[in-house]
């Protein structure tokens, strides 16, 4: 039978039609002619063409279905008209990038393996692209050609030619001077089309090319700044990292006077982004060849009569390079001061606010130290705190605040009263900056000597909790976070009771962003402080409250059942009286029908286990254990992990004998849970059966053990690592409960599968069962193993040899000799991963068993290493190069250098290379040991008397 590739019909031709036309006639209405018409043009193609193919099959035609018999109608292309697919010769994406040039088709003359060619590159490469020959070249058109091919490696080649143009641009810069290269990379550099990439590569020329120029790039100096400065306020701290870079190498190269003429158009330009670059920049500079130098022209700029930007941008010189010279500011904290006081009177208000600004920084910077250097303008600062509104008093403020810690206590004390009462006044200001400058200098102030917690109690935390906790402020995130802070920074004063009392009512607020902002406050407060000076009726009010807030809670903030369990921990048995309360919440959370409840319930219980315990009220304990064990039958799985987290924390601090529901009930239960393969659950129940198996093994058959140990094999096929981790550890806790054989066979037959990460795990696993139940059990059934000849099995047990002498440590001594015939068998195998763990295993012998007697073992080992030292594969030579060093500690420098001298001046070059390697090691390491043991020839004339003294 015939297929029609246009596709068959499930409805007949005339209601296909009518359908059609009655959605053509609703679609009408929204479109304009134009696309009327050609939809009509492509609709009687389609049905021309349609009728043509049913004529050329002779299929038979209804009266409905006859194309010649209807007149053309207007409707849209339906999806029966849709042709197969097929694919395109190129993507959209290659078509447009070919368009775009941005994939070279054509090979450039003298250059090859670039990754892409630009658009902007036909420009500033232009001369490259002409095809022209060397003999008809100028000998500076020639040099120009040479440079542009060069960058254009760097720019657009791949790794390998451009770390070769970046080697010769370095080697040839004195031939091409500084005109030639300067003029082609600056414009390079200026390109708005250029990424972050290629303006990395070029900056690195730039770099590179200083050193060798020196001073002769004295001329470009301003234009490579107007370059390289714009990265000190790049967002990516690499690129700031590097831009500080080249500006210190050109300082260093073209001198500090140089700097300041390149520098000094821009102190005063109009533009603030000009001068903010030129005093970062200048800062750089002062780093570089140090303050005393620069601080002149400082005081010169901070002075200048001529513009008030010149001393803006001076005063700015002042702040940046305080902050990068952080508290080696200390030894020229007074000429800055001096160079900046006079700002603080300014005519105008921008160079007021940068002085105020550059003192807090220098303050900041200087604690506890320098309060010397600031006396000069504590009074300004005074009189401007007294007579300024709106930002200037706010930064005047912050100055001041900074400078207060710095004082001694009886004058800190009396300013800081002074200061309380602006700070007061400002505390209802409107203005967001005014308010964290405001609760800036609170935090300042309320950590000096001399303010006491009387006054903090009667004068300011009033004020402080009426203005500041409210429901506005716990919704702006940034300044929630500063109230929070500033209040922890108060109750170190004021105490903990005080605190607490006053954040009750924002506990069992409506609105649930300004509980958690005082759940935040309370729980960093009794982490803090501790609770041993609330009194009774405070702690039932705070308990009370933070019922409440748990009960209300919608979010998945953890932070509420964690301070929850903060406040139980620090209470201990104080909770006794609210443990009845507490709980019967917790068990009513865990039968509601929202999983996020239950969720919170369960890690809420599992907080306050502790507690239980040490209020000795373990009837309670038994009755949450059977609740959660009831519970295990959750299907949401985070709600779960929880519930098992829950009952890890009862069985850990239960007598296992007395626990209800016993252990040999809930185990069984746990081992189809660790089928899940949720992160949460998972940890959470091979934690708890690594604990059971741990304390009370006994109360399990071994079949119900090796049953749970076929499921941990799966577990090590885990992408988390902290879950592979706990299965292995498990495996020794189980193969010491039950003994080592029947798990050691379970293990072994997982080292014959293909995933290389599943045969890393069961060798882990391994090395730890012969920890925990001694290698002897170990070994015989390791060794047997070996014989099997299949490469995985076999690495996989060299590589849990390794484990397992790494973790047995210095008891491998007793099976040097008894793993010898092995390693030599796996030193001497063609197979690379062979040699390259059997040296693992001897590195790890050697440095537990260093002068333990066994020299003849280590010298047999020593001569099957040393033919491993030609290896070039990466991974191989390590581990040969790291078992020799610890061989060489295990023999002594001097028999292992009989081994190394013979190669060093060997006739071929990659023997004496892998000598070198070996003997560089044992220099760094035995410097001094080696010296006697140097080679000494007998030729008289060059005898050295000094080495044949024996000490």
């Amino acid at each position: 039978m015939s297929r029609n590739s246009g596709g068959t019909y499930s409805i007949s031709s005339q209601l296909r039609d009518s359908l059609l036309q009655e959605a053509q006639q609703d679609e009408d209405e929204h479109k304009n002619i134009l696309d009327k018409r050609m939809e009509s043009r492509i609709v009687r193609k389609n049905q021309t063409d349609r009728a043509n193919n049913l004529k050329e099959k002779r299929l038979p035609l209804s009266d409905s279905a006859d194309v010649n018999s209807q007149p053309p109608t207007k409707k849209r292309k339906s999806r029966w008209d849709v042709q197969a697919y097929q694919i395109p010769e190129q993507t959209r994406d290659t078509q447009k990038l070919i368009n775009e040039n941005l994939i070279t088709t054509s090979d450039i003359t003298g250059v090859k393996d670039l990754k892409f060619f630009k658009e902007s590159d036909k420009e500033h490469f232009a001369q490259t692209l002409k095809n022209e020959a060397k003999e008809d070249l100028t000998k500076e058109e020639q040099a120009e050609r040479s440079l542009l091919i060069l960058l254009l490696k760097i720019k657009n080649g791949n790794t390998a030619s451009r770390k070769l143009a970046m080697k010769h641009l370095t080697d040839k810069a004195l031939e091409f001077g500084p005109k030639l290269i300067f003029d082609h990379v600056l414009p390079i550099l200026l390109d708005r089309t250029l990424e972050d990439q290629e303006r990395h590569l070029m900056i690195k020329v730039v770099d590179r090319v200083l050193y060798k120029l020196g001073p002769k790039v004295k001329a470009y100096t301003h234009q490579i700044l107007e370059v390289v400065s714009p990265l000190l306020i790049d967002e990516d701290p690499v690129s700031r990292t590097i831009g500080r870079d080249v500006i210190t190498n050109i300082t260093s190269t073209c001198g500090l006077g140089n700097m300041i003429t390149s520098i000094r158009p821009d102190i005063d330009h109009e533009d603030e982004y000009v001068r903010n670059l030129a005093a970062r920049t200048m800062a750089i500079v002062g780093k570089a060849l140090g303050v005393p130098s620069l601080l002149p022209f400082i005081k010169a700029v901070c002075h200048s009569t001529k513009s008030w930007r010149a001393r803006h941008t001076g005063v700015k010189i002042i702040q940046q390079l305080a902050i990068l010279l952080g508290i080696g500011i200390l030894p020229h904290l007074t000429g800055m001061v001096e160079c900046i006081r006079d700002g603080l009177t300014d005519e105008h208000i921008p160079v007021r606010i940068m002085t105020a600004n550059t003192i807090a920084t220098l303050a900041v910077n200087s604690y506890p130290y320098g309060i010397e250097a600031f006396n000069y303008i504590l009074e300004p600062l005074w009189k401007g705190i007294r007579t300024h509104r709106g930002k200037v008093l706010a930064v005047f403020l912050k100055a001041l605040g900074s400078i207060i810690p710095l004082m001694d206590p009886e004058y800190a004390a009396y300013y800081t009263e002074e200061v309380m009462r602006i700070v007061k006044r400002e505390f209802n200001s409107p203005d967001d900056e005014m308010r964290k400058t405001v609760l800036i200098v609170l935090q300042k102030c309320c950590r000096t000597e001399g303010i006491t917690p009387k006054y903090l109690k009667t004068e300011v935390a009033p004020e402080f909790f009426r203005t500041f906790w409210t429901r506005r402020v716990a919704l702006d995130l940034p300044m929630n976070k500063l109230v929070i802070y500033t209040t922890v920074i108060l109750s170190e004063k004021i105490g903990c009771s005080y605190v607490v009392e006053k954040l009750l009512t924002p506990l069992k607020d409506e609105a649930e962003p300004f509980r958690i902002m005082a759940i935040y406050a309370v729980n960093r407060v009794v982490k803090l402080l501790g609770t041993a000076e609330l009194n009774e009726r405070l702690e039932t009010r705070l308990i009370d409250a933070l019922l409440i807030a748990f009960q209300d809670q919608s979010s998945e903030n953890p932070i509420v059942y964690k301070t929850f369990g903060t406040v139980a921990t620090s209470l201990d048995t104080r909770m006794q009286p609210f443990l009845s309360a507490i709980i019967s919440t917790i068990l009513n959370h865990l039968k509601h029908k929202d999983q996020l409840i239950r969720q919170n319930a369960a890690d809420l219980c599992s907080f306050l286990m502790p507690v239980i315990k040490n209020c000795n009220e373990m009837g309670m304990l038994n009755k949450l254990s059977i609740i959660l064990y009831e519970s295990l039958g959750e299907v949401y799985p985070d709600v779960l992990g929880s519930i098992i987290g829950a009952m890890f924390s009862v069985i850990s601090i239960s007598s296992l004998p007395d626990l209800q529901p016993p252990v040999n009930q809930i185990l069984p239960t746990l081992t189809p849970i660790l089928r899940n393969n949720h992160r949460k659950v998972q940890l959470n129940t091979i934690k708890l059966v690594g604990f059971i198996a741990r304390r009370g093994p006994s109360y399990v058959s071994p079949k119900e053990w090796m049953r749970i140990c076929f499921e941990l094999l799966e577990m090590l096929k885990s992408t988390n690592k902290a879950i592979r981790r706990s299965a292995t550890d498990t495996f020794g806790f189980i193969a010491k409960a039950i003994g080592p054989q029947d798990v050691l066979v379970a293990l072994l037959n997982n080292l014959k599968v293909q995933e290389r990460q599943l045969r890393v795990c069961t060798s882990v696993a391994i090395g730890i069962v012969a920890r925990t139940c001694g290698p002897y059990t170990v070994l015989p059934a390791l060794m047997n193993e070996y014989k099997i000849p299949e490469t995985n099995v076999q690495n996989g047990i060299l590589k849990a040899l390794t484990f397992m002498v790494e973790y047995i440590g210095d008891i491998s001594e007793d099976y040097i000799y008894v793993l010898t015939p092995l390693l030599e068998d796996a030193l001497t195998d063609r197979d690379l991963v062979h040699r390259q763990t059997a040296a693992d295993v001897i590195k790890h012998i050697a440095l537990h068993c260093s002068g333990t007697g066994h020299e003849d073992a280590f010298i047999h080992m020593l001569n099957l290493l040393i033919p491993n030292i030609f290896e070039t594969s990466p991974h191989v030579i390590v581990r040969i190069l790291d078992a020799l060093e610890s061989i060489s500690q295990a023999l002594g420098p001097g028999i292992y250098m009989s081994y190394i001298w013979s190669g060093l001046f060997h006739p071929a070059k990659n023997v004496r290379k892998a000598f070198w390697k070996a003997y560089n090691n044992a220099y760094v390491q035995d410097i001094d040991a080696l010296v006697p043991y140097y080679p000494v020839n007998n030729d008289d004339s060059i005898m050295i008397p000094e080495l044949d003294e024996v000490l």
